[in-house]
Protein backbone atom coordinates (compact mmCIF):
# COMPACT_ATOMS: atom_id res chain seq x y z
CA UNK A 1 0.00 0.00 0.00
CA UNK A 2 0.86 3.27 -0.66
CA UNK A 3 1.97 5.68 2.65
CA UNK A 4 0.84 6.18 6.04
CA UNK A 5 -0.95 8.93 5.07
CA UNK A 6 -2.95 7.65 2.35
CA UNK A 7 -3.41 4.72 4.12
CA UNK A 8 -5.62 6.83 6.93
CA UNK A 9 -7.15 8.86 4.78
CA UNK A 10 -8.10 5.81 2.51
CA UNK A 11 -9.43 4.38 5.42
CA UNK A 12 -11.55 7.43 6.41
CA UNK A 13 -9.77 8.15 9.83
CA UNK A 14 -6.89 10.38 11.43
CA UNK A 15 -3.55 9.72 11.68
CA UNK A 16 -2.35 10.20 15.14
CA UNK A 17 0.83 9.51 15.56
CA UNK A 18 3.57 8.26 13.15
CA UNK A 19 5.38 9.87 10.33
CA UNK A 20 2.65 10.72 7.06
CA UNK A 21 5.52 9.04 4.61
CA UNK A 22 6.19 6.20 6.04
CA UNK A 23 5.69 3.27 3.26
CA UNK A 24 2.10 1.84 3.77
CA UNK A 25 1.48 -1.87 5.06
CA UNK A 26 1.80 -4.92 3.26
CA UNK A 27 -1.98 -6.26 4.61
CA UNK A 28 -4.42 -5.66 7.20
CA UNK A 29 -4.92 -8.13 10.23
CA UNK A 30 -7.72 -8.45 13.29
CA UNK A 31 -6.00 -10.84 15.26
CA UNK A 32 -3.39 -9.18 17.19
CA UNK A 33 -1.64 -13.01 17.31
CA UNK A 34 -0.62 -13.06 13.85
CA UNK A 35 0.13 -9.21 13.72
CA UNK A 36 4.16 -9.26 12.65
CA UNK A 37 6.43 -6.88 10.41
CA UNK A 38 4.38 -4.91 7.74
CA UNK A 39 1.02 -5.59 9.19
CA UNK A 40 -2.01 -2.95 9.68
CA UNK A 41 -3.53 -4.13 13.05
CA UNK A 42 -7.49 -3.15 12.74
CA UNK A 43 -9.20 -3.22 16.26
CA UNK A 44 -12.80 -4.35 15.82
CA UNK A 45 -15.54 -4.24 18.30
CA UNK A 46 -17.48 -7.13 18.43
CA UNK A 47 -20.63 -8.47 20.74
CA UNK A 48 -18.27 -9.93 23.15
CA UNK A 49 -14.93 -7.26 22.63
CA UNK A 50 -13.11 -4.87 21.32
CA UNK A 51 -10.71 -5.91 19.79
CA UNK A 52 -8.88 -2.44 19.91
CA UNK A 53 -7.55 -3.39 23.37
CA UNK A 54 -5.14 -5.68 21.68
CA UNK A 55 -3.60 -2.73 19.66
CA UNK A 56 -0.28 -2.39 21.88
CA UNK A 57 0.61 -6.00 21.83
CA UNK A 58 0.36 -6.05 18.24
CA UNK A 59 2.59 -2.66 17.65
CA UNK A 60 4.69 -4.51 20.73
CA UNK A 61 4.88 -7.80 17.62
CA UNK A 62 6.28 -5.64 15.45
CA UNK A 63 2.95 -4.22 13.85
CA UNK A 64 3.11 -1.77 11.22
CA UNK A 65 0.30 0.32 12.80
CA UNK A 66 -2.86 0.03 14.48
CA UNK A 67 -6.38 1.01 12.89
CA UNK A 68 -8.29 1.48 16.45
CA UNK A 69 -11.51 3.61 18.13
CA UNK A 70 -10.40 7.03 18.88
CA UNK A 71 -10.36 6.96 22.78
CA UNK A 72 -7.57 3.63 21.92
CA UNK A 73 -6.01 5.79 19.73
CA UNK A 74 -5.34 8.41 22.27
CA UNK A 75 -4.03 6.31 24.48
CA UNK A 76 -1.61 4.75 21.96
CA UNK A 77 -0.33 7.96 21.64
CA UNK A 78 -0.41 9.19 25.43
CA UNK A 79 2.02 5.81 25.78
CA UNK A 80 4.67 6.87 23.30
CA UNK A 81 3.23 4.94 20.42
CA UNK A 82 5.57 6.32 17.06
CA UNK A 83 3.93 3.47 14.85
CA UNK A 84 1.35 4.93 12.96
CA UNK A 85 -2.01 5.40 14.72
CA UNK A 86 -5.28 5.90 12.82
CA UNK A 87 -8.15 6.63 14.72
CA UNK A 88 -11.74 5.66 13.23
CA UNK A 89 -15.24 5.70 14.55
CA UNK A 90 -16.40 2.37 12.97
CA UNK A 91 -13.15 0.19 12.52
CA UNK A 92 -15.06 -2.24 10.39
CA UNK A 93 -16.25 0.95 8.09
CA UNK A 94 -12.86 1.55 7.67
CA UNK A 95 -11.42 -1.45 7.14
CA UNK A 96 -13.98 -1.91 3.75
CA UNK A 97 -13.02 1.60 3.12
CA UNK A 98 -9.51 1.23 3.08
CA UNK A 99 -9.96 -2.38 0.97
CA UNK A 100 -12.11 -0.60 -1.53
CA UNK A 101 -9.73 1.93 -1.76
CA UNK A 102 -6.48 -0.52 -2.47
CA UNK A 103 -8.98 -2.58 -5.11
CA UNK A 104 -8.67 0.91 -6.94
CA UNK A 105 -5.25 1.31 -6.89
CA UNK A 106 -4.12 -2.23 -8.04
CA UNK A 107 -6.10 -1.14 -11.05
CA UNK A 108 -7.25 -5.05 -11.59
CA UNK A 109 -10.51 -6.71 -12.66
CA UNK A 110 -12.87 -8.39 -10.25
CA UNK A 111 -15.28 -11.39 -9.85
CA UNK A 112 -17.66 -11.81 -7.09
CA UNK A 113 -19.02 -15.45 -6.71
CA UNK A 114 -21.98 -16.18 -4.78
CA UNK A 115 -24.63 -18.92 -4.54
CA UNK A 116 -26.53 -21.42 -2.35
CA UNK A 117 -23.66 -24.21 -2.38
CA UNK A 118 -20.76 -24.53 -3.75
CA UNK A 119 -19.21 -21.14 -4.17
CA UNK A 120 -16.18 -22.05 -2.39
CA UNK A 121 -15.13 -24.76 -4.81
CA UNK A 122 -16.33 -22.89 -7.64
CA UNK A 123 -13.39 -19.79 -6.23
CA UNK A 124 -10.99 -22.40 -6.07
CA UNK A 125 -10.97 -23.50 -9.36
CA UNK A 126 -11.93 -20.13 -11.06
CA UNK A 127 -8.70 -19.48 -9.57
CA UNK A 128 -7.02 -21.94 -10.81
CA UNK A 129 -8.21 -22.00 -14.49
CA UNK A 130 -6.69 -18.07 -14.41
CA UNK A 131 -3.32 -18.84 -12.51
CA UNK A 132 -2.15 -19.73 -15.88
CA UNK A 133 -2.94 -16.39 -17.89
CA UNK A 134 -3.32 -13.82 -15.42
CA UNK A 135 -2.04 -12.70 -12.04
CA UNK A 136 -4.43 -14.20 -9.63
CA UNK A 137 -5.52 -13.94 -5.54
CA UNK A 138 -8.23 -15.22 -4.40
CA UNK A 139 -9.98 -15.44 -0.83
CA UNK A 140 -8.23 -17.80 1.16
CA UNK A 141 -10.55 -20.44 3.13
CA UNK A 142 -13.88 -19.03 4.26
CA UNK A 143 -12.85 -15.21 4.06
CA UNK A 144 -15.87 -14.34 2.22
CA UNK A 145 -17.59 -11.80 4.82
CA UNK A 146 -17.79 -8.02 5.32
CA UNK A 147 -14.33 -8.90 7.58
CA UNK A 148 -12.39 -11.98 5.61
CA UNK A 149 -13.48 -10.53 1.62
CA UNK A 150 -11.56 -6.92 2.64
CA UNK A 151 -8.29 -8.59 4.57
CA UNK A 152 -8.77 -10.79 1.33
CA UNK A 153 -8.15 -7.88 -1.03
CA UNK A 154 -5.54 -5.65 0.92
CA UNK A 155 -3.26 -8.90 0.93
CA UNK A 156 -3.52 -8.82 -2.96
CA UNK A 157 -0.22 -7.36 -4.18
CA UNK A 158 0.81 -5.00 -6.71
CA UNK A 159 0.43 -6.58 -10.27
CA UNK A 160 -2.69 -8.53 -9.40
CA UNK A 161 -4.47 -8.87 -12.49
CA UNK A 162 -8.05 -10.21 -11.03
CA UNK A 163 -9.40 -10.61 -7.71
CA UNK A 164 -11.44 -13.65 -7.23
CA UNK A 165 -13.74 -13.14 -4.41
CA UNK A 166 -16.23 -15.42 -2.68
CA UNK A 167 -19.03 -13.62 -0.71
CA UNK A 168 -21.41 -15.20 1.77
CA UNK A 169 -24.58 -14.15 2.91
CA UNK A 170 -27.09 -14.81 5.41
CA UNK A 171 -29.69 -12.02 4.81
CA UNK A 172 -30.42 -9.09 2.89
CA UNK A 173 -28.28 -6.76 2.24
CA UNK A 174 -25.07 -8.64 2.83
CA UNK A 175 -24.06 -9.34 -0.47
CA UNK A 176 -24.93 -5.81 -1.31
CA UNK A 177 -22.30 -4.74 2.03
CA UNK A 178 -19.78 -6.74 0.11
CA UNK A 179 -20.27 -5.63 -3.69
CA UNK A 180 -20.07 -1.90 -2.48
CA UNK A 181 -16.06 -2.70 -1.30
CA UNK A 182 -15.25 -5.05 -3.96
CA UNK A 183 -17.36 -3.40 -7.06
CA UNK A 184 -17.22 -6.85 -9.20
CA UNK A 185 -17.01 -6.23 -12.76
CA UNK A 186 -17.98 -9.98 -13.24
CA UNK A 187 -21.02 -11.43 -10.89
CA UNK A 188 -21.30 -14.59 -10.37
CA UNK A 189 -24.47 -16.99 -8.94
CA UNK A 190 -23.04 -20.78 -9.05
CA UNK A 191 -27.09 -21.07 -7.92
CA UNK A 192 -30.19 -20.43 -5.73
CA UNK A 193 -31.55 -23.19 -3.22
CA UNK A 194 -33.36 -23.24 -0.20
CA UNK A 195 -30.73 -22.34 2.52
CA UNK A 196 -30.52 -19.52 5.47
CA UNK A 197 -34.88 -20.28 4.99
CA UNK A 198 -34.85 -19.55 8.52
CA UNK A 199 -33.98 -16.01 8.37
CA UNK A 200 -34.89 -15.44 5.05
CA UNK A 201 -38.02 -17.53 4.93
CA UNK A 202 -38.94 -18.11 0.86
CA UNK A 203 -36.78 -19.59 -1.27
CA UNK A 204 -37.68 -16.29 -3.81
CA UNK A 205 -36.31 -13.92 -1.24
CA UNK A 206 -32.98 -15.91 -1.20
CA UNK A 207 -32.43 -15.45 -4.63
CA UNK A 208 -33.49 -11.58 -4.25
CA UNK A 209 -30.71 -11.88 -1.82
CA UNK A 210 -27.95 -13.71 -3.88
CA UNK A 211 -29.51 -11.47 -6.72
CA UNK A 212 -28.40 -8.38 -5.38
CA UNK A 213 -24.74 -9.07 -6.47
CA UNK A 214 -26.77 -8.60 -10.42
CA UNK A 215 -28.19 -5.28 -8.88
CA UNK A 216 -25.12 -3.51 -7.85
CA UNK A 217 -22.91 -4.28 -11.15
CA UNK A 218 -21.58 -1.19 -12.22
CA UNK A 219 -23.24 -0.79 -16.11
CA UNK A 220 -21.63 -2.46 -18.63
CA UNK A 221 -20.25 -5.65 -16.37
CA UNK A 222 -21.21 -9.64 -16.70
CA UNK A 223 -23.34 -11.07 -14.71
CA UNK A 224 -22.86 -15.13 -14.94
CA UNK A 225 -25.72 -17.32 -13.81
CA UNK A 226 -27.20 -20.45 -14.30
CA UNK A 227 -29.15 -21.57 -17.29
CA UNK A 228 -33.03 -21.58 -16.67
CA UNK A 229 -32.99 -20.65 -13.58
CA UNK A 230 -36.67 -18.92 -13.21
CA UNK A 231 -35.86 -17.15 -9.93
CA UNK A 232 -33.41 -15.01 -10.61
CA UNK A 233 -35.24 -13.74 -14.36
CA UNK A 234 -36.38 -10.81 -12.76
CA UNK A 235 -32.99 -9.83 -11.16
CA UNK A 236 -31.38 -9.82 -14.87
CA UNK A 237 -30.38 -6.20 -16.09
CA UNK A 238 -30.42 -5.03 -19.84
CA UNK A 239 -27.83 -2.76 -19.47
CA UNK A 240 -25.22 -5.93 -18.20
CA UNK A 241 -23.63 -8.57 -20.31
CA UNK A 242 -25.45 -12.05 -19.34
CA UNK A 243 -23.83 -15.23 -19.67
CA UNK A 244 -25.43 -18.74 -18.81
CA UNK A 245 -24.16 -21.52 -18.37
CA UNK A 246 -25.43 -25.25 -17.47
CA UNK A 247 -27.93 -27.21 -20.18
CA UNK A 248 -29.13 -24.57 -22.12
CA UNK A 249 -26.57 -21.81 -21.89
CA UNK A 250 -23.70 -19.91 -23.48
CA UNK A 251 -21.19 -22.33 -21.66
CA UNK A 252 -22.28 -25.68 -21.30
CA UNK A 253 -20.52 -29.45 -20.96
CA UNK A 254 -20.32 -31.16 -23.76
CA UNK A 255 -18.84 -34.43 -22.37
CA UNK A 256 -16.76 -35.74 -19.45
CA UNK A 257 -15.24 -39.04 -19.15
CA UNK A 258 -12.05 -40.13 -17.43
CA UNK A 259 -11.24 -36.74 -15.99
CA UNK A 260 -11.38 -35.14 -19.45
CA UNK A 261 -14.14 -32.20 -19.63
CA UNK A 262 -15.19 -30.97 -22.95
CA UNK A 263 -16.78 -27.91 -22.77
CA UNK A 264 -18.32 -25.37 -25.40
CA UNK A 265 -17.92 -21.58 -24.11
CA UNK A 266 -19.83 -19.54 -26.62
CA UNK A 267 -17.24 -20.01 -29.91
CA UNK A 268 -14.78 -21.91 -27.94
CA UNK A 269 -14.31 -25.25 -27.17
CA UNK A 270 -12.51 -25.95 -24.05
CA UNK A 271 -10.98 -28.95 -23.39
CA UNK A 272 -9.94 -29.68 -19.46
CA UNK A 273 -8.32 -32.43 -17.70
CA UNK A 274 -10.06 -32.72 -14.14
CA UNK A 275 -8.24 -33.93 -10.93
CA UNK A 276 -12.00 -35.02 -9.46
CA UNK A 277 -14.88 -37.00 -10.69
CA UNK A 278 -17.73 -35.36 -8.46
CA UNK A 279 -20.39 -34.34 -10.76
CA UNK A 280 -21.25 -31.23 -8.67
CA UNK A 281 -17.38 -30.09 -9.00
CA UNK A 282 -17.78 -30.76 -12.60
CA UNK A 283 -21.01 -28.84 -12.76
CA UNK A 284 -19.26 -25.76 -10.66
CA UNK A 285 -15.98 -25.91 -13.71
CA UNK A 286 -18.65 -24.89 -16.41
CA UNK A 287 -19.82 -21.90 -13.91
CA UNK A 288 -15.49 -21.08 -13.26
CA UNK A 289 -15.71 -21.45 -17.54
CA UNK A 290 -18.12 -18.95 -17.67
CA UNK A 291 -16.63 -16.56 -15.81
CA UNK A 292 -13.44 -17.56 -16.92
CA UNK A 293 -15.03 -16.04 -20.99
CA UNK A 294 -16.33 -13.49 -19.26
CA UNK A 295 -12.63 -12.30 -18.69
CA UNK A 296 -11.77 -13.03 -21.82
CA UNK A 297 -9.97 -16.38 -21.05
CA UNK A 298 -10.22 -19.66 -22.83
CA UNK A 299 -8.24 -22.18 -20.44
CA UNK A 300 -6.91 -25.45 -21.07
CA UNK A 301 -5.37 -28.34 -20.10
CA UNK A 302 -5.10 -29.71 -16.98
CA UNK A 303 -6.71 -27.91 -13.87
CA UNK A 304 -4.45 -27.60 -10.83
CA UNK A 305 -6.78 -26.85 -7.83
CA UNK A 306 -6.09 -26.36 -4.60
CA UNK A 307 -9.57 -26.94 -2.83
CA UNK A 308 -10.53 -24.76 0.48
CA UNK A 309 -10.56 -27.31 3.49
CA UNK A 310 -13.48 -29.83 4.86
CA UNK A 311 -14.85 -29.50 1.52
CA UNK A 312 -14.43 -32.97 -0.35
CA UNK A 313 -11.15 -33.31 1.11
CA UNK A 314 -10.37 -37.48 0.77
CA UNK A 315 -8.62 -38.89 3.14
CA UNK A 316 -7.13 -42.85 3.00
CA UNK A 317 -7.31 -44.41 6.86
CA UNK A 318 -5.23 -47.16 8.07
CA UNK A 319 -6.97 -50.01 7.56
CA UNK A 320 -8.16 -49.49 3.67
CA UNK A 321 -11.01 -46.97 4.95
CA UNK A 322 -11.58 -44.25 2.01
CA UNK A 323 -13.05 -40.79 3.99
CA UNK A 324 -14.60 -38.18 2.17
CA UNK A 325 -14.53 -34.95 4.42
CA UNK A 326 -16.77 -32.48 3.31
CA UNK A 327 -18.03 -31.38 6.59
CA UNK A 328 -17.71 -27.05 6.17
CA UNK A 329 -21.26 -26.98 5.99
CA UNK A 330 -24.37 -28.75 4.62
CA UNK A 331 -27.80 -28.15 2.56
CA UNK A 332 -30.28 -29.91 1.12
CA UNK A 333 -28.45 -29.25 -2.11
CA UNK A 334 -25.12 -30.32 -1.16
CA UNK A 335 -26.44 -33.24 0.97
CA UNK A 336 -27.87 -35.06 -2.09
CA UNK A 337 -25.06 -33.61 -4.58
CA UNK A 338 -22.18 -35.49 -1.92
CA UNK A 339 -24.82 -38.65 -0.82
CA UNK A 340 -25.21 -39.29 -5.32
CA UNK A 341 -21.67 -39.39 -5.28
CA UNK A 342 -21.31 -41.37 -2.97
CA UNK A 343 -23.14 -43.94 -4.13
CA UNK A 344 -21.74 -44.06 -7.60
CA UNK A 345 -18.37 -44.38 -5.65
CA UNK A 346 -16.84 -47.56 -5.95
CA UNK A 347 -16.99 -49.20 -1.91
CA UNK A 348 -17.38 -52.79 -0.45
CA UNK A 349 -19.97 -50.50 1.69
CA UNK A 350 -20.88 -46.96 1.70
CA UNK A 351 -21.48 -45.27 5.01
CA UNK A 352 -22.88 -41.93 5.35
CA UNK A 353 -22.21 -39.89 8.44
CA UNK A 354 -24.88 -37.46 8.59
CA UNK A 355 -24.79 -33.86 10.92
CA UNK A 356 -27.85 -31.55 10.82
CA UNK A 357 -28.41 -29.05 7.81
CA UNK A 358 -28.80 -26.00 10.22
CA UNK A 359 -31.23 -22.66 9.30
CA UNK A 360 -33.81 -24.03 7.19
CA UNK A 361 -36.67 -22.95 9.26
CA UNK A 362 -39.88 -24.12 9.76
CA UNK A 363 -39.25 -26.55 7.29
CA UNK A 364 -36.09 -28.17 8.27
CA UNK A 365 -37.96 -31.76 9.48
CA UNK A 366 -38.92 -32.28 5.86
CA UNK A 367 -35.72 -31.51 4.17
CA UNK A 368 -33.90 -33.81 6.50
CA UNK A 369 -36.49 -36.71 5.99
CA UNK A 370 -36.36 -36.04 2.34
CA UNK A 371 -32.59 -36.67 2.48
CA UNK A 372 -32.85 -39.67 4.48
CA UNK A 373 -35.35 -41.03 2.32
CA UNK A 374 -32.71 -40.24 -0.65
CA UNK A 375 -30.40 -42.33 1.00
CA UNK A 376 -32.16 -45.14 1.76
CA UNK A 377 -33.60 -45.09 -2.49
CA UNK A 378 -29.40 -44.67 -3.24
CA UNK A 379 -28.73 -48.24 -1.43
CA UNK A 380 -26.52 -46.21 1.19
CA UNK A 381 -25.47 -49.39 3.68
CA UNK A 382 -24.96 -47.46 6.78
CA UNK A 383 -26.48 -44.14 8.23
CA UNK A 384 -25.09 -42.41 11.18
CA UNK A 385 -27.07 -39.27 12.47
CA UNK A 386 -24.70 -36.73 14.76
CA UNK A 387 -26.47 -34.69 16.64
CA UNK A 388 -30.31 -33.40 17.51
CA UNK A 389 -31.20 -31.87 14.22
CA UNK A 390 -30.22 -35.01 12.06
CA UNK A 391 -32.42 -37.37 13.98
CA UNK A 392 -35.29 -36.87 11.43
CA UNK A 393 -32.90 -38.39 8.64
CA UNK A 394 -33.58 -41.61 10.61
CA UNK A 395 -37.53 -41.37 9.78
CA UNK A 396 -37.29 -42.22 6.36
CA UNK A 397 -34.19 -44.30 6.16
CA UNK A 398 -34.66 -48.17 6.02
CA UNK A 399 -30.78 -49.49 6.38
CA UNK A 400 -28.83 -50.11 9.08
CA UNK A 401 -28.87 -47.11 11.17
CA UNK A 402 -26.45 -45.47 14.37
CA UNK A 403 -27.75 -42.60 15.99
CA UNK A 404 -24.96 -40.58 18.73
CA UNK A 405 -24.83 -37.78 20.03
CA UNK A 406 -21.55 -35.58 18.84
CA UNK A 407 -18.85 -35.95 17.18
CA UNK A 408 -16.78 -37.63 19.14
CA UNK A 409 -19.31 -40.42 19.56
CA UNK A 410 -19.48 -40.46 15.75
CA UNK A 411 -15.43 -41.19 15.54
CA UNK A 412 -16.05 -43.85 18.13
CA UNK A 413 -18.21 -45.59 16.12
CA UNK A 414 -16.79 -44.98 12.83
CA UNK A 415 -13.59 -47.34 14.53
CA UNK A 416 -15.48 -49.96 15.57
CA UNK A 417 -17.84 -50.08 12.61
CA UNK A 418 -15.56 -49.56 9.34
CA UNK A 419 -13.87 -52.13 7.93
CA UNK A 420 -11.45 -52.44 4.62
CA UNK A 421 -12.93 -51.57 1.70
CA UNK A 422 -15.43 -49.02 3.25
CA UNK A 423 -15.94 -45.65 1.70
CA UNK A 424 -17.25 -43.00 4.42
CA UNK A 425 -19.14 -39.57 3.72
CA UNK A 426 -18.65 -37.20 6.45
CA UNK A 427 -21.01 -34.27 5.85
CA UNK A 428 -23.32 -31.48 8.50
CA UNK A 429 -23.77 -28.03 8.85
CA UNK A 430 -20.49 -26.27 10.28
CA UNK A 431 -22.11 -26.07 13.60
CA UNK A 432 -22.00 -29.67 14.12
CA UNK A 433 -17.90 -29.29 14.45
CA UNK A 434 -17.80 -32.84 12.18
CA UNK A 435 -14.41 -32.19 11.56
CA UNK A 436 -13.84 -34.00 15.11
CA UNK A 437 -15.05 -37.54 13.42
CA UNK A 438 -11.64 -37.91 12.35
CA UNK A 439 -9.45 -36.57 15.25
Amino acid sequence: MKDAAWVAGAAGGELLAGDPALEGPRRAVVDSREAGAGDLFVGLHGSSADGSRFAQSALDAGAWGALVGPARARELVEDGATAPVIASENTLHALGALARAWRHELGCRVVGVTGSTGKTSTKDILAALLAPHMGVHRNRENWNTEIGLPLTILEAEPGTDVLVLEMAMRGEGQIAELAAIAEPDVGLIVNVGPVHLELLGTIERVAAAKAELIRDLRPGATAVVPAGEALLEAHLRDDLETVMFGPGGDVRLESFEDGRAVIQARRERVELELPFDEDYNVANTVAAVAAAAALGVAPSGRVDVVFSSLRGEVVELAGGVTVVNDCYNANPMSMRAALEHLAASPAERRIAVLGGMAELGEDGPRFHREIGHLADALGIDILVTVGELALAYADAFGGDLHQVGDAEEAGALLEEIAMPGDRVLVKGSRSVGLERVLA
